[in-house]
């Protein structure tokens, strides 16, 4: 196969990539308010959040290093799950950013995570439950 087939064939791929992920947005903001809604909503709140107390100064080094490492591993195209399998696929990023998040929030004020998350606060109080320092 010569290359400019392949670059072709590569960049059509990409475009399919992106042009799928477009109708993923468009289709979850057309969600009705409630649980599905705010599950479309939880990985990018949960990276938001990792990225706002990765910049707090009352977080200790330790806890910004499991952020920096979850924020890495929900980036990285190596995952335990593939991303194209639906529903299941982005587990794994989910579950790596949550234990992140209760780790971090074990070791800085309650106040602090509330602050930094940008969604509904009954989720982030569910989500990391008795594990934020009070």
């Amino acid at each position: 196969m010569d290359a400019r087939r392949w670059l072709t064939l590569v960049g059509a791929g990409f475009a399919v990539v992106l042009l799928s992920w477009a109708v993923l947005v468009l289709l979850a903001r057309r969600l009705p308010p409630g649980t599905a809604r705010e599950l479309a909503r939880f990985l990018p709140a949960c990276v938001t959040t990792v990225r706002r107390l990765r910049r707090h100064p009352d977080v200790p080094r330790r806890a910004r290093l499991a952020l920096l490492v979850a924020g890495l591993w929900v980036l990285s195209p190596i995952d335990l799950i593939p991303e194209f399998l639906p529903v299941i696929g982005p587990l794994d990023d989910v579950v790596v950013v949550a234990l992140a998040l209760r780790y971090a929030a074990r070791q800085v004020p309650r106040e602090v995570v509330l602050a930094a998350w940008p969604g509904h606060q009954r989720l982030v109080e569910r989500l990391l439950g008795g594990a934020v320092r009070r």
